[in-house]
């Protein structure tokens, strides 16, 4: 009130020193909120601003693994060496709100169902899938993508793959979801790692409600997934060292051609010197054979049914309806011919290349 009263006779200063009171008391104005200014929402990488965001999967990328029990002053560090411009107070920041702190632990219903023989023996496709994520450095964006293949162990072929920064559960069930409308995912054994997107409660139930089968790897066993981490590592060898991607969408096309190349050109010795297509098509074929002689027999026992059995094996008109997509699909006996009638609503599933 002083102040006020003689501010048009005296500065300021000769207030305060009057007054005994610091000048920033003066102009100080009270408001609600937070004290203090905003937290950033970008971070110096190598001269540049990246989001936070960037920061973040960064961030899981260096915590991940079954016994990675760095705390924030470790991965600060990292990312400091990596030349992120950081302190640990952000860094702090960043792994609270993304609860990647020690101590949060991931918690999953029901038990797992564990690998029991390391070797698969395979005997057609559709048999056995495998499935894992490798991580893929974008040169040009100075980060890192995330690559999920899945492979028919019979024939070594991929069926799918998913290309982007991040790899969420949404995407695995979508993803599944694609193949069951394809090639029909019933008694299908499929063999993950224990990462937290295969873990995931909605995973397991949405492969429980498909009739597939899932079992996962032991703990820090890589080479019970051998067939899918072998792909990854020819991956390695023939794409990634050989080339330095300057986008994602580069990146992705060299994949998505490299793909096709793997399927349909590239001769696998374990195979015999053919390619994953050729030994796919043998193996169908073969079912196709053994298929036709039951379905002889069948028309033996019982002629006054033949055409009726003719036409349920040589033409299987199948509704599927998965919740979360409101579509149907005719399916017919082979998977190489099976059509989309309706794709997927746009809402539910993610186009992507594979």
């Amino acid at each position: 009130m002083i102040t006020k009263r003689f501010s048009g006779r005296a500065s300021v200063q000769q207030l305060s020193s009057w007054l005994q009171l610091p000048r920033s008391t003066f102009y100080y104005k009270p408001h609600s909120g937070q004290r203090g200014k905003k937290p950033s929402t970008h971070t110096f990488y190598n001269g540049s601003l990246v989001a936070n965001e960037e920061v973040v999967e960064k961030i899981k990328v260096l915590i991940s693994g079954p016994y990675n029990a760095y705390g924030y002053q470790s991965i600060h560090d990292d990312l400091r060496e990596l030349g992120y411009l950081i302190n640990h107070k952000k860094t702090y920041r960043l792994m609270d709100d993304y609860k990647l702190l020690l101590g949060k632990v991931i918690r999953t219903s029901g038990k797992r169902t564990w690998v029991q023989y390391r070797k698969i023996q395979a005997t057609k496709p559709m048999e056995y899938l495998c499935l894992d994520i490798k991580y893929v450095w974008v040169h040009g964006e100075g980060r890192w993508y995330y690559l999920l293949s899945i492979m028919d162990v019979f024939s070594r072929k991929i069926l799918h793959w998913i290309f982007q920064k991040s790899v969420r559960q949404i995407d695995v069930i979508n993803m599944f979801r694609w193949l069951h409308a394809v090639y029909n995912l019933k008694g299908v054994i499929i063999r993950n790692d224990n990462g937290s997107q295969f873990l995931a409660n909605q995973v397991r139930s949405f492969l429980v409600q498909l009739e597939a089968k899932q079992e996962f790897t032991h703990i820090a066993t890589p080479e019970e997934n051998a067939y899918i981490e072998a792909f990854h590592s020819i991956l390695q060898r023939e794409l990634i060292e050989r080339f330095e991607f300057s986008s994602f969408y580069e990146a992705k096309q060299h994949i998505k051609n490299y793909m096709q190349w793997y399927n349909f050109e590239r001769k696998h010795r374990r195979l015999g010197r053919i390619t994953p297509q050729q030994k796919w098509k043998e193996g169908l074929s073969c079912s196709t054979d053994k298929q036709r002689d039951k379905v002889d027999v069948e028309e033996m026992s019982r002629p006054n049914d033949s055409l009726k059995n003719q036409t349920q094996n040589h033409s299987l008109a199948t509704s599927l309806d998965i919740p979360g997509a409101d579509t149907y699909f005719c399916l017919t006996a082979e998977p190489e011919n099976r059509q989309v009638l309706h794709i997927l609503n746009k809402d539910s599933v993610q186009l992507i290349g594979g």
